[in-house]
């Protein structure tokens, strides 16, 4: 079995909680305080094995990911199939709302999307398989831990899936630096995907094509562009106003 590790007390809890499979957590020797302790309880419960390591040996592993003197070593994640995120929505009660990313490159945009997801009530995010990134200990780590309880589906040929979304009665958004309507004119309390474009060159042509209608942040400021998980996140809270107005 392939396997990977997360590091950092957030992602490593939340990967307890969520039955993620860990084969063995590590914690830096002298650093059992306060914030281990439900790490420690939790893995004990699941009868998963804590280790003792130096602090050197855990920064060897993590590298750039900031460990804060804790390490899992994991299954490699699981990536769900489009239907998986389409029946959370079912069972959810609400109409779907899921985000599509287009080749999105930037470890950190992704994790950061991933968390204001999972506070967001999204049913799940598909990313394509090549051009992209994936589901990488820099991500779980940004994403403190929502990478967890977020479905992420990986997509082929994302025009396609877009088709599929389509067929099951989902309306495309694109998010447009301009040209389209201003989020909030536009309906999102219809079954949904927002598609969030590349962050240096926007959404490709063919899946642009693709969109129902397109919407547009009004900026009012000297910058004419906020980042992609910027973005990403004032859209998806306005799913959220939306749908409670409605309620």
């Amino acid at each position: 079995m392939d396997e990977e590790w997360i590091a950092g007390i957030n992602p490593v809890l939340e990967a307890l909680r969520a039955g993620r499979t860990i084969h063995k957590i590590w914690i830096a020797e002298q650093t059992r305080g306060k914030q281990m302790q439900p790490i420690i309880a939790e893995a004990k419960r699941l009868g998963i094995v804590v280790q003792s390591a130096e602090r050197k040996k855990l920064d060897q592993i993590s590298g750039d990911v900031r460990n804060q003197g804790v390490i899992a070593q994991v299954a490699a994640y699981r990536y769900a199939e489009l239907d998986e995120l389409l029946a959370k929505a079912a069972q959810s009660g609400r109409p779907p709302a899921i985000l599509l990313l287009d080749e999105l490159e930037d470890p950190h945009n992704l994790g950061s999307i991933l968390r204001t997801a999972e506070c967001a009530g999204m049913h799940g995010v598909v990313i394509p398989k090549r051009r992209a990134v994936g589901l990488t200990p820099a991500v779980a780590k940004i994403s403190a831990g929502a990478v967890e309880h977020v479905p992420v589906a990986r997509a082929g040929n994302l025009a396609q899936t877009i088709d599929r979304l389509k067929e099951r009665g989902l309306w495309i958004a694109g998010a447009a630096a301009a040209g389209g309507q201003t989020l909030y004119d536009a309906d999102f309390t219809v079954p949904l995907a927002i598609l969030i474009g590349n962050e240096h060159r926007g959404l490709g042509r063919l899946v642009k094509e693709k969109c129902d209608f397109l919407v547009t942040l009004p900026m009012l400021g000297q910058i004419n562009s906020l980042n992609a998980s910027m973005a990403a996140g004032i859209l998806m809270f306005e799913v959220v106003r939306q749908r409670m107005a409605r309620t």
